[in-house]
């Protein structure tokens, strides 16, 4: 009994933390690869652009790491990753000129 107690509460605790959202700004380099879509590669480019500075936001992110455009970052926010503990929204369509067919 006590064994499958122990074990419940550690699935429990792997599927909250596997959920917990990881700040950019705040991560060591294990930290951002568990984000799933992050490697070694993009977790040391954001680690490297981080020392020049805290990214104030998504767009600050997207601009200054090299593979982070705005489909990665849908992807990387759905799996937790955050910035200044927001996650990331897309700018609306409605917010961009519209096209004209003429």
């Amino acid at each position: 009994m006590f064994k499958k107690l122990i074990c419940t509460l550690a699935m429990l605790f792997a599927a909250a933390t596997a959920f917990a959202a990881v700040d950019v700004n705040k991560a060591d380099q294990a930290t951002l690869e568990s984000v799933k879509g992050i490697g070694t590669k993009v977790s040391v480019r954001i680690l490297d652009e981080r020392k020049k500075g805290q990214f104030k936001d998504w767009a600050d992110l997207m601009a200054r790491v090299k593979g982070i455009k705005s489909g990665a970052a849908t992807r990387l926010s759905k799996e937790g990753l955050t910035v200044n503990g927001t996650a990331y929204a897309p700018a609306s369509e409605a917010k961009s000129p519209a096209k004209s067919g003429k």
